[in-house]
């Protein structure tokens, strides 16, 4: 009689764990895809096309297309440059960033597609 009693409570934990576990799963795949999008971590990298300091904006062609994306910076964004292959990493600020640089961005999308970068690497050749 205790075994069935505790096959059955063991039963009733399980089916309630299912039933949450299925609810969380329900509402995570309610949200809109442009706030998923806009959680994740993104990188974009190419050529700087346009860059406009007044607006923290730049324009970044990724190489071998003619995909543009904005880049959105401000005063939290870390600047670095790097050669390739090199672990030296220097660090830099907006004003060493010209166009037709090759750069790579770090940061989150935002709901219009625009790349709020939390790093951009200029990358450098040797």
């Amino acid at each position: 009689m205790l075994k069935k009693m505790l096959t059955l409570l063991c039963a009733l934990v399980f089916s309630m764990s299912m039933l949450a576990l299925a609810q969380d799963t329900k509402e995570g795949q309610d949200k809109p895809a442009s706030m998923e999008k806009a959680a994740k971590k993104a990188r974009w990298e190419g050529i700087v096309i346009r860059s406009d300091k007044d607006k923290s904006m730049l324009t970044v062609r990724q190489r071998g297309s003619n995909v543009e994306k904005s880049v959105m910076y401000d005063s939290s964004t870390e600047w670095t440059s790097q050669e390739h292959g090199s672990k030296k990493v220097n660090k830099i600020d907006a004003g060493d960033l010209k166009d037709s640089d090759r750069v790579i961005c770090l940061g989150t999308w935002d709901k219009d597609g625009v790349l709020h970068a939390t790093m951009i690497s200029k990358r450098l050749t040797n």
